[in-house]
């Protein structure tokens, strides 16, 4: 299947580890919170930052707060729109289905992420959900930006997370 590449660099930001070094502190704040460290940023095609998040699934009681979809409620509600065409957004783990849905109907313009998924990721690892038939909306992708800070972060919380007491 035949995508748009991204840009050179992102608009507004020197280089996209500048911008993943955003969403890679959202993750941070993730893991002091006991939340699996995933984090995001939204970005305007302009530049200008619309969101950023973390998840918060346990902290919201809700299956659905993960980093990505809480940059696009935030975003949609600061800019009074639920489509955010053009924006771009970068997080530190691969999306799962259910974000790269959200991120689909929202129109962002491009995913930028770290870490690959074997689990549940749904642009490279398990599948290219992108390349379902019935989208009428296909981002872009740029993978591997801080991919191994953004991998080890998760290994170390889930290698805590397993130590016997």
């Amino acid at each position: 299947m035949n995508h748009v590449q991204p840009p050179e660099r992102p608009p507004g930001h020197d280089s996209w580890r500048a911008l993943m070094s955003l969403a890679f502190d959202q993750a941070c704040a993730a893991a002091r919170e006991g939340e699996t460290p995933v984090g995001a940023v939204l970005v305007a095609a302009d530049g200008t930052l619309l969101a950023q998040a973390h998840n918060r699934n346990i902290g919201l009681c809700d299956p659905t707060a993960h980093a990505e979809v809480l940059c696009l409620r935030e975003a949609g509600q600061k800019l009074g729109n639920h489509r955010l065409t053009g924006s771009i957004l970068a997080v530190t783990l691969e999306p799962c289905l259910m974000c790269v849905g959200a991120l689909v109907h929202a129109r962002v313009a491009g995913i930028v992420f770290a870490a690959s998924d074997p689990k549940a990721g749904a642009l490279v690892s398990n599948l290219d959900a992108r390349a379902l038939p019935f989208l009428n909306h296909r981002p872009w992708i740029l993978q591997g930006v801080l991919a191994e800070d953004c991998g080890a972060l998760l290994k170390r919380f889930f290698l805590a997370r397993r130590k016997p007491l």
